[in-house]
């Protein structure tokens, strides 16, 4: 009977120990796994001759080195290709710009001699095809140097007053020749860390978008509300509206509306608006109704206390 007893307490202390060295082991191999994991996720390359034993771990570990490998060369011709694409930009925006500025001189000594009213208006048509192109390559040239890094958002703490004054400044020549009046309401006190410069671009690539597609004598609505966890920024119009089916793809590069494809753009500005404003942890939605106008509302997350 003793005998019994003594087996089934050495049974049982066996198992409980057996249950300690897995529970051991399962602990051991997810830290190591969490390391592993760790590192790659911040980019750190994996050390090959640290485990060399035979067990699973080990084979677990030659494959998350393998893994870095891939991400380590993967990262290396990304970083290359970038470095490329700055050179490119770089070239394209020095080898325009002498060119552009040659044909706008050009362009106004022959208006200056112009005898016809057709050739002024030749003329008159040229210039602004010019001034479209050079749009259009400045906006490429800020796209691409966005995309790739060169130019990087540098955020601070400011008050978001003197972010909109600038952008509502530079929409309003436009808003004023087509007689569109600007309503604004917004808190003077309200301060985000924020990138000063390029917030104020999205902005105002958004209201410039909404003077464009504005008829005469309509109106913007600008509205600032600090909730708990962001900061809303919306701009309403008057303008025709957007179709559901399409709300989605007037962020994309390069998209116009059917019914305006030739009209002033290059469909770029909303695209850059949303890039700026997603670089600083922040998005953009839109809503609208046809004959209604629109509204983009922008999140910016507030200033951490």
């Amino acid at each position: 009977m003793y005998i019994l007893v003594l087996l089934l307490a050495g049974c049982a202390v066996w198992l409980l120990w057996k249950n300690h060295c897995l529970k051991r082991d399962v602990y051991d191999f997810a830290g190591k796994l969490e390391k592993g994991l760790s590192e790659l996720l911040e980019g750190k390359s994996l050390k090959r001759d640290i485990y060399r034993q035979d067990d699973l771990w080990g084979k677990i570990y030659e494959k998350l080195c393998r893994v870095s490998d891939m991400y380590t060369h993967k990262n290396r011709e990304i970083y290359e290709e970038r470095e490329s694409l700055k050179e490119l930009v770089s070239d394209i925006s020095h080898q325009t710009k002498t060119p552009l500025a040659n044909v706008k001189l050009y362009q106004e000594m022959l208006s200056d001699g112009a005898v016809t009213e057709e050739d002024k208006e030749c003329l008159r048509k040229m210039g602004g095809q010019v001034d479209k192109l050079d749009f259009l390559l400045q906006s490429m040239v800020k796209m691409s140097r966005l995309e790739t890094g060169a130019i990087r958002i540098k955020k601070s703490e400011a008050p978001l007053a003197e972010t909109l004054a600038a952008a509502i400044g530079a929409a309003v020549p436009k808003a004023d020749k087509k007689g569109i009046r600007i309503h604004v309401m917004y808190d003077e006190g309200i301060r985000l860390n924020h990138d000063k410069k390029w917030t104020g671009e999205a902005i105002f690539n958004i209201l410039d978008n909404a003077v464009k597609y504005t008829e005469n004598k309509g109106s913007i609505h600008i509205h600032v509300k600090q909730e708990e966890i962001f900061t809303k920024i919306s701009i309403a119009d008057t303008g025709k509206g957007i179709p559901s089916e399409r709300q989605g793809a007037v962020f994309n590069r390069f998209y116009r509306e059917p019914e305006v494809h030739d009209s002033e753009g290059a469909g770029i500005g909303l695209y850059l608006a949303r890039k700026i404003i997603t670089m600083q942890d922040g998005y953009i939605k839109v809503e609208s109704e046809i004959g209604e106008g629109s509204t983009f509302h922008i999140y910016l997350p507030n200033q951490e206390v």
